[in-house]
């Protein structure tokens, strides 16, 4: 289902009852093309939106495209295609200069920020995902903006994401963001082209990535595509898979998001689940447990209330399991009562099994996760009979 007009507050209401927001920068907005350096006027300007964002409770992350762009002008590179090592020589020089440029720009609001690189193994690499999953949950407790960008200083062109529209949804996918916000050089996604058909409707608000709607992006090779329409709807898929809703708006005016919130024309792809139910969707009926955690019936009494499963809680673990794993929840009768994602190994639960939360550092050497499995991670299932 799709609609061409009469949703032009649907963003400013996602923006509002999002918890976490995705905004994702490409090059042409954030590098000058003139100078090949950053546009500091109008980065100064979204770091107010984000700011505003800030104050209203919301958590913030940035995906910044532009340090090939600003790292091959600084090496005297530019005005030509480059090499594999010339862009990631490219990449590693300019992305002190984007972080440099976000900090300043933050600053300007006593917010801190902090860069990551992501190559596709971060997110598709359980342990790895997880790991970035939490340096950025940390990062956006401590108050911080994450900024993130793909790793190209190593990435080659067989395993790059190749474009941060993927990536920032991705990321949306990786940490529960309720919103992905993808500031483009249009304002939306159109029935055709609007460049080259007079007859190309602006579409205000997509329900269901169909066949119809997936068509309005024209070819891969198509100069619409080429600007990004096609890995834009290929980031709404995994985006509203992952119960995120996402926005394309225009980014080039001095506060595009405050401008969306004001009803500036953009069109709004909405997730039919939150990012919660989505995940407890994907951790019930998509994987295949590699072990199983018995516990007590207290511990049974307390997932059921939507609690955390506890270490004191599990009497037993069997399988040979890997922190982020799914693993089943068993009843003292051996009965498989839900499913879950452990905070730890087979290996790490035999030890803290049946001790207090307080009691893990000592028992492992290190501080984890006061909980095996966390209520976000853990689903019940339905029990026949």
């Amino acid at each position: 289902m799709v609609a061409v007009t009469g949703a032009a507050s649907d963003a400013a209401a996602a923006i509002e009852s999002a918890n976490t927001i995705i905004i994702k920068i490409g090059s042409s907005l954030l590098v000058e093309d003139a100078h090949g350096a950053v546009n500091s006027a109008w980065l100064a300007n979204v770091a107010s939106d984000i700011a505003m964002l800030r104050e209203a409770g919301k958590n913030v992350v940035v995906v910044s495209s532009g340090a090939i762009a600003l790292g091959r002008r600084e090496l005297g590179i530019d005005g030509r295609e480059l090499a594999l090592e010339e862009k990631q020589a490219a990449a590693a020089t300019g992305q002190v200069m984007l972080a440099h440029a976000w900090r300043e720009a933050m600053a300007a609001h006593g917010i801190g920020v902090a860069q990551i690189l992501l190559s596709p193994e971060d997110t598709e690499t359980r342990r790895r995902h997880l790991n970035a999953r939490a340096t950025m949950g940390a990062l956006l407790e401590l108050g911080a903006v994450p900024v993130v960008n793909e790793n190209d200083t190593v990435a080659t062109a067989e395993i790059r994401f190749g474009d941060n529209d993927r990536l920032a949804a991705r990321v949306a996918a990786m940490i529960s963001a309720d919103l992905l916000v993808l500031l483009s050089d249009i304002d939306g996604l159109y029935s055709a082209n609007p460049r080259h058909s007079s007859d190309a409707v602006h579409v205000a608000r997509v329900d269901s990535l169909n066949d119809e709607v997936m068509a309005m992006a024209g070819s891969a090779n198509a100069a619409y595509a080429s600007g990004g329409m096609v890995t834009k709807l290929e980031a709404a898929r995994i985006a509203m898979n992952a119960g995120c809703g996402m926005v394309i708006c225009d980014g080039q005016g001095a506060r595009p998001l405050s401008a969306v919130i004001n009803g500036a024309q953009h069109t709004l792809f909405r997730a039919e689940h939150s990012p919660l139910t989505a995940r407890k969707r994907w951790i019930g009926g998509s994987l295949t447990p590699r072990g199983a955690l018995h516990v007590d019936a207290g511990a049974l009494r307390a997932i059921r209330q939507g609690r955390s499963l506890l270490p004191a809680g599990v009497t037993s673990a069997s399988g040979n399991f890997e922190r982020g794993d799914l693993i089943a929840i068993e009843d003292e009768a051996g009965q498989v009562i839900g499913h879950g994602l452990t905070a730890y190994s087979a290996t790490d639960t035999r030890v803290i099994l049946g001790h207090k939360s307080r009691e893990i550092e000592g028992l492992l050497g290190y501080r984890g996760r006061d909980e095996v499995v966390h209520a976000d991670n853990l689903v019940m299932l339905e029990q026949s009979g």
